[in-house]
């Protein structure tokens, strides 16, 4: 059983950094496409960042040019360095393995972590 691990979250003020980090996504690296969605309580879980197989990328409009998600060279770690934070970017980050394209949008079908919290804040 595939289990994912997120971590790198924590309080920072409007206009910080973070880079957070999602590990155990090996087994299917090079097979899907792997992302990273985030959710604040009470709401559906939301796109933040997709890692195709051919190593393109897409973005939410709410974080293009101020995220960019990466892989580890050993390819069993995802990253998504988040830069210059709003507040409307605090919620628990999650990553998933398995990514796909379904009516125009996309879409996670695979394993879900235990998400990392982000607050931004002054």
């Amino acid at each position: 059983q595939v289990r994912l691990v997120e971590s790198g979250g924590g309080l920072v003020q409007p206009g910080g950094s973070l880079k957070l980090s999602c590990a155990g996504i090996g087994i299917r690296w090079s097979r899907t496409a792997v992302g990273w969605y985030r959710q604040v309580p009470g709401n559906q879980r939301e796109f933040v960042a997709v890692l195709t197989t051919d190593g393109t990328t897409d973005y939410a409009d709410s974080v293009k040019g101020r995220f960019t998600i990466s892989r580890g060279n050993a390819g069993n770690t995802l990253y998504l360095e988040m830069n210059n934070l709003k507040p409307t970017d605090t919620a628990v980050y999650y990553c998933n393995d398995n990514f796909r394209r379904y009516e125009g949008a996309w879409r996670a079908f695979g394993s879900w972590g235990q998400g990392t919290q982000v607050t931004v804040s002054s």
